[in-house]
């Protein structure tokens, strides 16, 4: 099984999404889920420039696992404006146990398909993934 799940295939527009993300900000989040029958993973949701922390929260799903990335924008305590690109692997307790095996063991590789990732987190249940958890590990 592992083997099957860490040669999954990731769909060339979770890398677009990425980018523009990245380079233009065109979204604040995007959600991405692992497609077992094709064997890779795909964009599930992404979210509008405009939208909060709590929308992106709101879009995982509470007992199946997601990958997700979130541009978090923060204001330094020299008040200079700052962005960091969050990668979050959620893998919440109550989700299938096979689920969890396969997004665990297919993380890095995807992680790597994204180039520009500043903060990684890994959260089984909303309070590891709360606002002060990325506010404190943004700075």
């Amino acid at each position: 099984m592992a083997n099957a799940a860490s040669g999954m295939a990731v769909h060339d527009d979770c890398k677009l999404k990425f980018l523009e993300l990245k380079a233009k900000r065109t979204y604040r989040f995007i959600v991405f889920k692992i497609e077992e029958k094709q064997k890779q993973v795909v964009v599930e949701k992404v979210g509008e420039p405009t939208q909060s922390y709590e929308d992106f929260t709101a879009s995982l799903p509470a007992d199946e696992c997601r990958y997700a990335v979130y541009d978090f924008d923060f204001v330094t305590a020299e008040n200079c404006q700052k962005s960091r690109i969050f990668f979050i692997a959620w893998s919440p307790d109550t989700s299938r146990v096979r689920s969890k095996m396969i997004y665990a063991s297919s993380k890095d590789r995807f992680k790597r398909e994204l180039d520009g990732i500043q903060v990684e987190l890994q959260a089984t249940d909303p309070t590891e993934m709360g606002l002060d958890v990325i506010r404190s590990r943004a700075s």
